[in-house]
């Protein structure tokens, strides 16, 4: 066998091992929620009074609409914030302070999260509690996670922007385009497709982040709309109940892994479709 048809068939190999994986925990997941949802009515995840698997109490609805509203915030914050600073390092600030910035950026993208909780527990939280107590909440998760998202967000924009078509750069700075004007009629047209393929993958980062948000939301099972109020998500519940959970509990934490998984390959299909249609217009 040549080099060649061993290297296809390899990599044909390593391709069907991934889906295969894949849908083997999605079989996973759908047979072990299966249990709670034969067991229990889907209205006790939404009208229950609480959560409290153990006396048959499975109110999930908080916890989803805090990990939906902390991956929210922190994408509201972590876009803007990441596009203008590639904007920055791209097309106004000079050579001394883009390449160290870019390396600083490049650097913070490969630090764990859980440093970046340590950090929200002694900085942020304590500053938020001045504001309002406890200062675990969820406004100290959105921050904590606009900071863990924001460097990949400014390194998908600076790639963005570098793989856009120089003949076009070059013909609208001959026609006496302000920088102003090639920002916004070509960078951003031509780069809107890399940039919102990144944003939405980073989004499902950010709702699939644990160890962080675990550290600094508060973990009570609420969700009153008030950014100060601790809270808790779908992936600090499965972190902090697994460990003792049994029959129906470790089947609604199951089904809490479900949900995710859903809104991930939501997020993916999502992509994708922006992609397709970007690509034919």
């Amino acid at each position: 066998m040549s080099r060649d048809k061993a290297l296809h068939y390899s990599l044909k190999f390593l391709a069907g091992l991934s889906v295969s994986s894949l849908l083997f925990i999605i079989f996973y997941l759908v047979s072990e929620s299966s249990i709670i949802l034969q067991e229990v009515s889907p209205t006790h995840f939404l009208f229950d009074n609480n959560w409290h698997p153990t006396e048959g109490e499975f109110l999930i609805l908080p916890i989803v609409l805090g990990s939906v509203f902390i991956a929210f915030g922190a994408m509201v914050l972590s876009i803007p914030l990441g596009i203008l600073s590639a904007i920055l390092c791209q097309f106004y600030a000079p050579v001394w302070f883009s390449k160290p910035y870019e390396r600083i950026i490049e650097i913070l993208s490969g630090i764990p999260s859980v440093v970046f909780g340590f950090w929200g527990v002694i900085i942020i939280v304590p500053l938020l509690a001045q504001i309002e107590a406890p200062g675990t909440s969820m406004l100290a998760g959105i921050l904590v996670l606009t900071f863990i998202i924001m460097p990949p967000i400014v390194l998908i924009a600076n790639n963005a922007f570098i793989n856009i078509d120089k003949i076009q750069l070059q013909n609208a700075m001959a026609l006496g385009m302000s920088r102003f004007s090639i920002i916004r009629y070509i960078i951003f047209p031509n780069a809107k497709r890399g940039l919102l393929t990144g944003m939405i993958l980073q989004s499902g980062r950010a709702i699939g982040e644990t160890l962080a948000v675990l550290m600094v939301c508060g973990n009570v099972v609420q969700f009153t709309g008030n950014i100060f109020d601790p809270i808790r998500t779908l992936t600090s519940n499965i972190a902090l109940e697994m460990a003792y959970a049994m029959d129906l509990h470790r089947s609604a934490l199951f089904l809490s892994g479900l949900i995710l998984m859903i809104v991930v390959l939501v997020l993916i299909l999502l992509s994708e479709k922006l992609e397709t249609s970007t690509k034919s217009s």
